[in-house]
């Protein structure tokens, strides 16, 4: 399969380096991950989740996240899937045009 998305592995929130302290590069579907968990911690949005405890506020937060993951033209719209795993913790699934299906964990 070729690399079509590259980008600096992020672990922990901070760039992930080999024995040479050099960048490890991913790609593709782990680069797309890596892109969600972004764009939704930039959002603003997770951190909503935080404070909130009414169940209709906190599922209208998590409506805004799926159509703000779904914004992502590399994703196939209605495919996204969020659940609250913990309070503080979301689980991301979403199916890809070119690599299939993308799970991942978001901290809020």
């Amino acid at each position: 399969m070729t690399e079509k998305y590259i980008d600096l592995l992020i672990t922990d929130r901070d760039f992930t380096l080999n024995a040479g302290s050099e960048p490890v590069l991913c790609n593709n579907r782990v680069s797309i991950g890596q892109d969600i968990v972004h764009a939704i911690i930039e959002s603003g949005l997770a951190t909503r989740l935080v404070a909130e405890r009414s169940p209709t506020m906190r599922a209208d937060v998590i409506t805004q996240l799926v159509l703000l993951v779904e914004e992502d033209e590399r994703i196939i719209p209605g495919t996204v899937k969020i659940t609250e795993e913990s309070p503080v913790k979301l689980w991301v699934e979403a199916e890809t045009w070119d690599f299939g299906r993308v799970s991942l964990g978001a901290d809020v």
